[in-house]
């Protein structure tokens, strides 16, 4: 037996549902579109896993986040996909994709056909069995991914109050999971080999200052070292942890946060893998034009920095998932994917936000004493290439994210430093070109010297334009006043 639909999604995560969404607003019929997902729910914002549904009181829970409720759009409840006549079949694993006659077979025998297809299968968490250590099936060893290991950890810390954690590894997940532990009163210990947390995008500054209001919540670090095995008791749940530098951590609860592996088994052999995900251009389409991939599993070119990249976070899922939908549906209207790299996070009283490419010499700037509002730039080959904030407004956000495309050339590193956010202002606010009414000649060749004679310009665009308006207000202003004198 089997079922056809024009357009399949595989997967079921944040992607999914924002690819869903788009589907509806460009006019898919009823029973077009089927998702297929593992997990036995509709489409969820994944990073309330992590933050929300931790919490000790009035955590979230669903249908309070399904998608797309993250950017304060509907919320797609499955009484929504029946409503639009979109297929939701969950719980339901793909055992194998054959792309070149279009179908999926699924765990329970039944084959389903599609006429385009796109891949929003994530990315799954590894594991220590990866590493060569046992006991991840314990009781008290938690991995944070989906929902199933979300209601896991939740019980775990409800049986363990007061108790003690070791929390591998010092990114997002471990991070994260480490602020949600103390709120819950859960003494935590984190463990990492990296000199500082989030070593892949924070500097040692930037890490320096969130660790020290770590350490003032109780959370211990220790740096420089890995997990080498567990201690287990009579009912095999851990006990302690076991380093490599010697030492022996005791433990309640074990909360793992080692990084992901993209979900591309099924297409090996079938379509291109670059970079660990599936090669897909700018419209996100794979080395097979009926099939596109999103989110995670997608390896996609960034056009501001001539590179492919694949990127695991939020962000781009929503974004990536919007637009393979438009080029999809609407191909001769869907120009490239230009996207710049976006990541956030927000921890107890922290909210930060990057911007762009952490690569190059680092500018940092802003109150690093009171650790309220800091940040840093990243300058590569004289342009800026990367923007942090700390504790900004939604305003300056938006500002070091237009300054970050625009990537400025930067010719002074200690004066960019003095300016801080100001260099970002700066740049966006001298982009704007202004609307000219009945503005004077005079005031033209004024406003147009004015841009010539700019002691630093930002890009040399403004240089030239200014160049070529004073050139031709000059023209101009001689025509005019050789016409005048033969009047």
């Amino acid at each position: 037996m089997g079922r056809a639909f024009v357009y399949v999604i595989l997967g079921g995560g944040v992607a999914a549902g924002y690819a869903a969404l788009e589907f509806t607003r460009r006019g898919v019929s009823e029973g077009e579109l089927c998702i297929i997902s593992e997990e036995p729910v509709a489409p969820y914002e994944r990073p309330a896993l992590s933050k929300g549904f931790l919490l000790p009181e009035s955590p979230a829970r669903l249908p309070s986040f399904h998608t797309c409720v993250a950017a304060n759009d509907e919320k797609l409840t499955p009484k929504w996909y029946k409503e639009h006549g979109i297929e939701l079949v969950l719980g339901t694993r793909v055992k194998s994709v054959d792309v070149r006659r279009k179908t999926l077979l699924s765990s329970t025998g039944e084959t389903i056909s599609y006429k385009f297809l796109i891949i929003a299968t994530g990315a799954r968490a590894l594991k220590l069995e990866e590493f060569g250590v046992e006991g991840s099936d314990a009781e008290n060893v938690c991995y944070l991914r989906d929902l199933s290991d979300a209601n896991r950890l939740a019980t775990a810390i409800q049986s363990n109050a007061n108790g003690d954690a070791v929390v591998i590894g010092g990114g997002y997940i471990g991070m994260e999971c480490a602020a949600s532990l103390v709120i819950n009163k859960i003494n935590v210990t984190m463990v990492f080999p990296e000199a500082h947390c989030m070593a892949r995008l924070f500097t040692p500054k930037i890490a320096s200052l969130y660790e020290e209001y770590y350490r003032a919540k109780g959370v211990k670090f220790v740096k420089g070292t890995v997990l080498t095995s567990f201690e287990f008791d009579s009912n095999k749940k851990v006990t302690a942890v076991n380093l490599k530098d010697g030492n022996q951590l005791p433990a309640d609860l074990v909360v793992v946060g080692i990084g992901i592996r993209p979900n591309t088994s099924l297409f090996e052999g079938q379509l291109t893998i670059d970079k660990g995900g599936i090669k897909v251009n700018s419209k996100m389409q794979s080395s097979d034009s009926s099939v596109y991939a999103i989110g995670d599993v997608a390896t996609f070119p960034v056009k501001l920095f001539g590179d492919m990249r694949r990127l695991e976070h939020v962000d781009s899922a929503r974004k990536s998932a919007r637009h393979a939908v438009s080029a999809i549906m609407e191909p001769e209207k869907t120009g490239e994917f230009d996207y710049l790299p976006f990541f956030y996070s927000r921890v107890f009283a922290f909210s930060w936000q990057f911007y762009g490419d952490p690569v190059g010499e680092v500018v940092h700037f802003g109150e690093f004493e009171d650790g309220k509002t800091f940040g840093a730039y990243w300058i590569k080959k004289g342009h800026l290439v990367g923007s942090f904030l700390e504790g900004g407004s939604k305003e300056e956000y938006e500002t070091i994210s237009k300054a970050t495309q625009l990537k400025p050339a930067v010719t002074d590193l200690e004066e960019l430093g003095r300016e801080g956010l100001g260099f970002a202002q700066t740049v966006v606010s001298q982009h704007i070109v202004p609307e000219v009414k009945d503005v004077p000649s005079s005031e033209l060749v004024r406003q147009a010297s004015r841009a010539v004679m700019m002691e630093k310009p930002l890009h040399v665009w403004h240089a030239a334009t200014g160049v070529l308006v004073a050139a031709s207000v000059a023209a101009f202003a001689f025509w005019y006043g050789r016409r005048r004198r033969r009047w």
